[in-house]
């Protein structure tokens, strides 16, 4: 569906996301660490940014299956466990990125199922994880 095209776009909006993290839109992201969260929030911001990079560049390096898939699916993943902080953001009503109600900070919320199914159709992931879920399951039996 999205293909090679959709795959590059996602791997350059990571890194720049995980630039963003890095420099500029510190203060911005750490809106979005949840108060729960027993680390720094500047170490939290940090470290997700650079996760943020090196997800992107995987994303732009992997071109074979099954490799290309897997890195899909751990973007998707990613995307799944930074959700919470995208849900604090809202509940505990902080503004970043010009999210300042909560019709907008709501709004937000749902975009985040969408990178999840981006990253997944992309890189073509779910075929993958069906072949590497079908050979476990050969192999156990074996």
């Amino acid at each position: 569906m999205l293909g090679i095209a959709g795959q590059i776009l996602l791997g350059l909006a990571l890194i720049g996301a995980g630039i963003g993290h890095l420099t500029v839109l510190r203060a911005e992201f750490q809106a979005q660490v949840p108060s729960w969260v027993p680390l720094d929030a500047d170490f939290v911001v940090v470290a997700s940014g650079v996760v943020e990079v090196v997800l992107g560049l995987a994303l732009l390096l992997a071109w074979r299956q099954p490799v290309r898939g897997l890195v899909g699916a751990v973007v998707a993943a990613f995307f799944v466990v930074i959700f919470p902080g995208n849900v604090a953001q809202f509940t505990e009503q902080r503004d970043a990125f010009g999210l300042e109600s909560d019709l907008a900070r709501g709004v937000r919320l749902l975009f985040q199922p969408l990178l999840v199914v981006w990253a997944l159709a992309a890189t073509g992931a779910i075929p993958v994880l069906r072949t590497l879920l079908q050979r476990s399951r050969r192999s156990r039996r074996s």
